[in-house]
């Protein structure tokens, strides 16, 4: 993955250069050989079985002050949570403080080492021009990991790399987003969607911590009478969106309602006021085209081969964004090479023609930056408005049934990483999942995969409009009700543990995916049959308990944190935030034409008039 070393060290404190890894092989070639050296890259001989031999590159920077970047989950992936963290940093670093006290440390004066996590949280990897959030941790301290490593015991020195490597992957947790299943995040990320949604106005700063409020809120179930259905809810809202290629964002800047009780019968305005009214936005939309015609034209062949390079890794979502920033630029470089050429050509290839002609690429590139989200934004509203309105508008046999609609209102599933060492999730006792009522959710990975399957084809996106629109509107209700109650009722809502207060250690917990440690995701490949992250060398079966720390909130304090950072929360019951109505007044019943294999919805979706605010 290109992105992410990337994003380190455009963002690197200082503008420090930073080294990576590479292979050992990868320098063979003496050509390769002077590229990767140029990019700082360090060579790393995996096959060595002397650690001292493997990181000598890395010993060497280091000694120098310099500053190395590991990614210790091996590789890249798309997945709801950190997976797994290896060793290999932590070795790395025990052995750097070792080989500091040695003879050739001193001689080359090796500078203390500094081990700083980072974490880097993408708000829409897979989007063009969406913002990234990088985190810089404190440094973890070394003295006793280090005292305990150098101590000539093997086991020793083992278990102090196994502590380090827990400690890594607790500082990433909390530096980034995690869930239990993919279910949990995206029923977080539309909670998210839904009470900003403007997400530019959540400010980013507090980003990570928003998200992992909300998915909390779905890693761990609760008690509420309003949280049942919730998830299905917004599940079935998310992947409706999918199917339909429409986003919550778009459909919210359409000039709707923004306080309609929908239990209150609504008039349907005349089919020509709210085309009129379509129109007219319309024209706001268009009119600043002619301004941004020329950039347009100029990007187009970067956006359709960038769609093109996406399209080829149509399953994993880091492999899209890879994909689009390696087609982006090379692109780019093309494009704007190619402008430039033809400009100089026509100032007859003179040294001010070329000035000239590059001062016009440059003017024209930051042009180009300066208003394509604005253009963007009108663009997407553009299409959003007249989808829904063929949609809304279109004969009712345009619409799916609901036999047909069922698998597009499951969201879909990126495959499964060959490489990822995926946690084992045993099943505990029956008495105890009895009792265990702030266990983990239950829909397993697994379960999801096989519901989600994949769509043959995609339809129509105006045989859904009706039925995204139907969606939403339980989507926001559902949360609705549920943020309410949970603000009146107050419960004790368990959460990740670097969000809550933690409680000691609570009753006995089970081998199922969390660590024992942090309350959070634990890396089961290293503690299931091995040893306990709670209990050093005591070995940990599937099903076996173990203590665990847990970490709470009041549901109040989760209302106010959220309200506080911009949520658009109801404080009475009745008010909200609504697209359309459903509304059976015109008495029309299902239309003879419409496809259907099961049975059919009376509802219509009706277009409303903008209320006074």
């Amino acid at each position: 993955m290109i992105i992410d070393p990337a994003m380190l060290s455009s963002t690197f404190p200082h503008g420090r250069f930073i080294h990576y890894w590479a292979k050992a092989s990868l320098f063979a070639n003496p050509i390769a050989k002077a590229i990767l050296v140029d990019a700082g890259n360090i060579p790393v001989n995996r096959r060595s079985k002397d650690n001292q031999s493997m990181f000598k590159g890395t010993f060497d920077a280091l000694a120098g002050d310099e500053v190395v970047a590991l990614f210790p989950e091996g590789t890249s992936y798309t997945e709801p949570r950190i997976m797994q963290v290896k060793d290999g940093a932590s070795w790395a670093a025990l052995e750097y403080t070792k080989w500091a006290t040695s003879e050739e440390g001193k001689r080359k004066n090796a500078q203390p080492l500094r081990l700083i996590p980072a974490g880097l949280v993408y708000t829409n990897k897979s989007k063009y021009r969406s913002s990234a959030i990088m985190e810089y941790g404190n440094p973890i301290p070394l003295d006793t990991l280090a005292a305990e490593f150098n101590s000539g015991d093997p086991d020793l020195a083992k278990r102090a790399v196994k502590k380090l490597t827990k400690t890594i992957e607790a500082t990433m947790i909390r530096l980034t987003v995690n869930a239990n299943d993919w279910d949990s995040l995206y029923a977080g990320r539309m909670a998210r969607q839904l009470l900003w949604e403007d997400e530019r106005t959540l400010n980013l700063d507090e980003f990570v911590a928003v998200s992992q409020i909300l998915i909390d809120l779905f890693n761990y179930p609760n008690n509420l009478k309003s949280y049942k259905g919730l998830k299905e809810a917004l599940l079935k809202y998310y992947a409706l969106l999918k199917a339909s290629k429409l986003t919550n964002d778009a459909i919210c800047t359409l000039p709707l309602p923004r306080a309609l009780d929908p239990s209150r019968p609504t008039p349907l305005p005349s089919r020509l006021s709210t085309l009129g009214f379509l129109l007219l936005s319309t024209l706001g939309c268009v009119g600043p085209l002619p301004f941004f015609a020329l950039p347009l034209l100029i990007n187009a062949p970067v956006y359709i081969m960038s769609r093109y390079g996406a399209n080829l890794a149509d399953d994993e979502e880091e492999s899209q964004a890879q994909n689009k920033v390696v087609f982006g630029l090379l692109l780019t470089t093309v494009v704007y090479g190619a402008v430039f050429w033809a400009l100089w050509a026509f100032f007859w290839m003179t040294p001010l023609g070329g000035v000239l002609a590059a001062s016009a690429v440059w003017l024209l590139f930051n042009y180009y930056l300066r208003t394509i989200d604005d253009f963007y934004t009108r663009a997407k509203r553009l299409f959003a408005a007249w989808r829904v309105l063929v949609g809304v508008w279109g004969p009712r046999d345009w619409d799916l049934s609901p036999a047909d609609l069922k698998q597009y209102t499951i969201p879909e599933i990126p495959k499964a990483n060959p490489w990822v060492e995926r946690p084992i999730t045993p099943t505990p006792p029956a008495d105890a999942a009895a009792n265990n009522t702030a266990a983990p959710a239950s829909t397993s990975t697994e379960s999801t995969v096989e519901k989600a399957k994949k769509r043959v084809k995609k339809p129509a996106s105006r045989s859904l409009v009706r039925h995204v629109l139907r969606a939403r509107i339980e989507a926001s209700r559902a949360l609705e009700s549920f943020l309410q109650e949970l603000e009146v009722a107050s419960p004790r809502v368990r959460v990740s543990a670097h969000l809550g207060r933690e409680e000691g250690l609570l009753e006995e917990g089970y081998v199922s995916g969390l660590s024992s440690e942090t309350g959070d995701y634990l890396d089961v490949s290293s503690a299931v049959g091995s040893k306990s992250a709670s209990t050093p060398g005591t070995p940990v079966t599937p099903g076996t308990p173990v203590p665990e720390k847990r970490a709470y909130l009041e549901g109040r304090e989760i209302i106010k944190f959220l309200r506080d950072r911009g949520a658009k929360i109801a404080h009475q019951a009745g008010t909200g935030d609504w697209v359309a109505a459903l509304s059976s007044d015109e008495g029309e019943g299902e239309t003879p034409g419409a496809r259907s294999s099961g049975t059919g919805e009376a509802d219509e979706v009706h277009w409303v008039k903008p209320s006074a605010q």
